[in-house]
């Protein structure tokens, strides 16, 4: 679907650099090509619990997507806004069965990977209160379902790159941060090659 004057002027992103999250939303519409202007929120300044932001999500989550009267919170709505949209069937297929196999792995991106490797990640870089063993031993656990999930393909849905591969992917790359090594996770580590390698992929630090 073609971009109105209105979406384009008015396409926000409340983020912040340093959260996956907020750059899974980054990399699809940066494969989509559609401009948007990034909102920095300092959430150690506590500016996502005040206002302007809190009355854009009351939850204080970040990321946040602005398009016109649109207002979106939660990474893994906001891919699926943005897929089904802008990106056809190639990002979020609408036929019943590959669909749900899309959305399986947005529940894993938002439960598994969010309580293991990103809990790790937190761990290690902002002294967050985490049972670290615990986020290990679960990062370990999803990498290895993953692992072999990968082995028999290059994506992890549909043949193709689709929002479950961006939504499991910022974590899974960033997995070091956190104290875990996906150097054991050969097809895993492929997949995160694979993805860095895409045309119009963007980048984030650590990455």
């Amino acid at each position: 679907m073609k971009e109105t004057v209105k979406e384009v002027s008015t396409r926000k992103l409340y983020a912040r650099p340093q959260s996956g999250n907020c750059h899974k939303v980054r990399l699809l519409l940066g494969f989509l090509k559609l401009s948007y202007q990034e909102i920095p929120v300092d959430i150690s300044g506590g500016e996502n619990r005040r206002e302007p932001f809190i009355s854009l999500n009351p939850l204080g989550q970040i990321p946040v997507l602005v398009e016109g009267e649109t207002v979106l919170r939660d990474s893994q709505a906001i891919l699926v806004y943005l897929a089904r949209k802008y990106g056809g069937e190639q990002w979020l297929p609408s036929e019943a069965l590959p669909m749900a196999q899309v959305v399986q792995w947005l529940s894993v991106a938002a439960n598994e990977i969010q309580n293991s490797l990103n809990l790790a990640r937190l761990y290690y870089l902002m002294n967050a209160k985490v049972d670290i063993d615990l986020a290990t031993r679960r990062g370990h656990a999803i990498l290895n379902v993953m692992n072999g999930h990968l082995a028999s393909r290059e994506w992890l849905e549909c043949g193709r790159p689709t929002i479950a591969d961006l939504a499991c992917f910022p974590y899974v790359a960033l997995a070091y941060q956190g104290g875990i090594s996906i150097e054991d996770y050969r097809h895993v580590k492929a997949w995160v090659e694979r993805i860095k390698a895409l045309p119009g992929f963007t980048p984030m630090p650590g990455m």
